[in-house]
């Protein structure tokens, strides 16, 4: 089974903006910078083998090339996301695909002012992304400028040189040749001994690559896959519970309800009359098949625009 992100929003060659509800989202990479702004919930953001947890007001920041992974702390979290691709920032700054921070939170590095010029910045962008007025394109690709400089010139980071930028190509190719076998197999029984075969590579040192790559033992990271493929399927309610735990890929029930009470607290059927995450209307669930996130339309991304700005500025001038 495949899904496929369909975005209703404008596009901007080389720059996207979208506010996204997650309560889970698998370990990803992509070419972009990625500025997440969280507007509610609390959010667990594992950054290749770094954990740090975010709150509403804080933004953190995703170099291009660069491993991550979310959980949500408790339902779900809804951040605003700008997603700038290196094609767009290089014509005027030629380093920018080889640029890399040092500090994933930029409020911990900038001054109070700055960061608040900065969070505003983002929202006039992200106003004009989504009204589309007359030359919305120059405004938005203004305003990115005039973010991404504020981060070169506050946030500490560095520039990679050519041979750096590709060592870490080939570490993330395999790396997702790897997400990729875990996506393609983890309803069967998975063994990183078949894939270290199929890479020309020893156990021992894939499973070195596995646990400093993605934070975890490699039958770990397996076992989230299942859990949280299982946690999409009963929040479709389209499924039963001993149809689930066998698409997830558990091999018996006893096992697959005490994954639910280790990380949840609650049994699978509790998980189900609780669940946050009905697909609706204007909502749309990634691609993965194992992430729980719902992006928006555009009119209801504006909707959450100016549900959250007003609160988020409210709370800028009380801190």
């Amino acid at each position: 089974m495949q899904e496929f992100e369909i975005v209703e929003h404008p596009q901007i060659d080389g720059l996207r903006v979208f506010f996204d509800t997650v309560h889970y989202r698998t370990p990803h990479i992509h070419r972009e910078l990625e500025l997440i702004l969280l507007m509610e919930g609390d959010l667990d953001v594992r950054i290749e083998h770094t954990r740090l947890l975010a709150h509403p007001g804080e933004t953190v920041v995703f170099n291009p090339g660069q491993l991550h992974e979310f959980h949500a702390e408790e339902h779900s979290c809804t951040f605003l996301c700008l997603q700038v691709s290196p094609a767009l920032a290089e014509p005027v700054y030629p380093a920018f695909g080889q640029l890399r921070f040092a500090q994933a939170m930029p409020g911990l590095a900038l001054a109070a002012e700055s960061y608040r010029t900065l969070t505003q910045r983002l929202f006039r962008l992200t106003q004009s992304y989504l009204e589309r007025p007359d030359g919305y394109e120059l405004a938005c690709a203004g305003q990115a400028f005039l973010l991404l400089g504020q981060l070169v010139e506050g946030v500490p980071h560095q520039v990679l040189s050519g041979s750096e930028v590709a060592g870490q190509q080939r570490r993330n190719d395999r790396l997702l040749r790897l997400i990729r076998y875990v996506d393609e197999n983890y309803m069967h029984k998975v063994n990183l001994s078949d894939f270290a075969r199929q890479e020309g590579l020893s156990l021992g040192y894939l499973s070195h690559f596995a646990r400093e790559v993605l934070g975890r033992s490699f039958q770990d990271y397996v076992n989230t896959v299942r859990f949280y493929a299982a946690c999409k399927l009963i929040a479709s309610g389209q499924y039963r519970m001993v149809d689930v735990y066998a698409a997830s890929g558990f091999s018996d029930y006893r096992y697959f309800s005490r994954a639910f009470q280790k990380r949840f607290g609650v049994t699978p059927e509790e998980y189900r009359r609780r669940s946050q995450f009905p697909v609706l209307d204007e909502t749309h669930v990634h691609h993965s098949v194992h992430s729980l996130e719902r992006f928006y339309t555009r009119g209801k991304s504006l909707e959450l625009l100016r549900q959250y700005e007003p609160r988020f500025q409210l709370q800028q001038r009380g801190s």
